[in-house]
């Protein structure tokens, strides 16, 4: 079957029948008409259209050999880089179509699921570990061009290093039990972004300094599997005016908590499960923060061009540009932008081969890049906030613009390059960006997509090669060669 269109994906979801829970009830009927989840389908929707259109199609499709159906171009394995290059060209039309506002736009998953089956020989061999299973599932996604969700945060119960669970009933979802048909998870899982929303959600382990082997498992399952519910936090949609909220009605990706209640996971679903050791070596070895780190930095360059495109245009509107102290606040943007662009493109030129023929994109350009946009995005807010000033706060509706006091809104809220209406929309935008309960969930998400950012710190540092530096300065000082 190959790439699907977005009524073939918003079809399929109506019909799963997942077990949802929104606001204390159970969701009923088609998820595509529930004013929590609406706008988000409808824009999951048109970017696998984008799949579909004529002049596109080169750009975000490949074809395997010996098959026929187009697959969307996430899903390719990259073998040089040039591979790497076409991968980045398909992600910046669906970041673009998004403005960089979905962190779970399909190629995410798309690509931790292809570079999950591109690490699967990390496995071979090894007891309680089946890496067919993963090679099965990408190829099951390629052709029906499936949708995922992850989850892998525990609860936050108590997040000191020295914890060790002791609950009779479980907390953090674990393995249970075992028999003839596949392992029993109980307990829960955090963060599930778009959880219940997508055909499957793949379940894998965060390691940690404490390590419960009875959590060291993988597996990617239905989302209508029994036994598993999704509990959504309140929505952030403000409503359905895209003049009153222009992100959130089309963005706001629902984030849940994910609970596995005595959930059968077939064997041939199964990864590895009391593998404490396969589970450490498949994070740490894997392409999976190679691949994920690379799709994640096009989405964040892309969002930060969207940003500096809103500020100029707040700047134009109200005729701020002579100010030299604004033009040092989008000069903060520019160099922001400029810096992820060229960390990008420094993972790309300094790509290498792993062991299995897969060209991954350096990664510590890209951690790099990680570890900066957590600290400038929350800036970038602040300065949008800090150039509308009070007319950020004063925001007239829809509604009032198509009543008895419109004529007052038109003369008093006009701008210097724009009529009212207009003024009002470009500040509407930059309020749901930055202050609206959307905003604000943008911020944090932002903050910590890939975890602590002084973890995050703390990684990059270790694993940076600091070698050559340090003998370079030894050799300068004529130094004896002891540590």
């Amino acid at each position: 079957m190959g790439t699907i269109n977005g009524k073939e994906f918003i079809d399929r979801l109506n019909q799963m029948g997942t077990e949802i829970w929104y606001d204390g009830k159970k969701v009923e009927g088609n998820l595509s008409d529930h004013p929590a989840f609406r706008g988000l389908l409808q824009t999951k929707a048109s970017l696998y259209d984008l799949q579909k259109e004529t002049t596109l199609k080169d750009e975000m499709t490949f074809i395997l050999p010996g098959k026929e159906d187009p697959i969307g171009l996430s899903y390719l394995q990259p073998t040089t880089k040039e591979d790497l290059k076409r991968r980045r060209k398909m992600m910046e039309h669906w970041a673009r179509h998004t403005h960089g506002m979905m962190g779970r736009s399909p190629d995410y998953m798309n690509t931790v699921i292809m570079s999950f089956a591109s690490s699967a020989p990390l496995f071979h061999g090894r007891e309680d570990c089946f890496p067919e299973n993963i090679k099965s599932l990408y190829e099951r996604a390629m052709e029906q061009d499936l949708s995922f969700t992850h989850t892998f945060i525990t609860p936050q119960v108590n997040r000191s290093q020295v914890n060790l669970e002791f609950s009779e009933d479980p907390i953090s979802a674990k393995v249970i039990d075992k028999n003839e048909k596949g392992i029993i998870i109980k307990g829960a899982r955090l963060l599930a972004t778009q959880g219940g929303l997508t055909d499957e959600v793949l379940v894998f382990t965060a390691p940690k300094l404490f390590f419960d082997p009875d959590q060291a498992f993988a597996f990617s399952i239905p989302s209508n599997t029994k036994g598993l519910k999704f509990i959504c936090r309140e929505s952030f949609v403000g409503g359905e005016s895209i003049f009153n909220y222009p992100l959130s009605s089309r963005y706001e990706e629902m984030d849940s908590l994910v609970v596995f209640d005595n959930v059968l996971v077939p064997w041939d679903r199964v990864f590895f499960y009391d593998n404490v050791d396969a589970a450490t070596d498949f994070i740490s070895q894997s392409s999976f923060h190679h691949f994920a780190y690379h799709q994640v930095v096009i989405r964040q360059m892309v969002k930060t061009e969207f940003i500096l495109g809103l500020a100029q245009l707040l700047v134009e509107t109200i005729n701020i540009g002579e100010y030299q102290h604004v033009q040092e606040k989008l000069t903060e943007i520019i160099i922001g932008l400029e810096t992820m662009k060229a960390l990008l493109e420094k993972s790309e030129n300094d790509a290498e081969f792993d062991g299995w023929g897969i060209m991954r994109p350096s990664i510590f350009p890209l951690q790099a890049a990680s570890n900066i946009f957590p600290r400038i995005y929350p800036r970038f807010s602040e300065i949008i906030q800090l150039i509308g000033a009070s007319g950020m706060v004063s925001l007239p509706t829809e509604n009032d613009f198509n009543s008895e006091i419109s004529a007052n809104l038109d003369q008093y809220l006009q701008a210097a390059s724009k009529e009212a209406d207009e003024r009002v929309k470009i500040f509407r935008l930059a309020w749901d960006l930055t202050m609206s309960s959307f905003g604000s969930r943008q911020t944090q998400y932002e903050r910590y997509f890939f975890g602590d950012p002084v973890r995050l710190a703390s990684n990059l540092y270790k694993n940076y090669p600091k070698e050559k530096q340090v003998c370079a300065i030894h050799e300068f000082l004529n130094l004896k060669n002891i540590k």
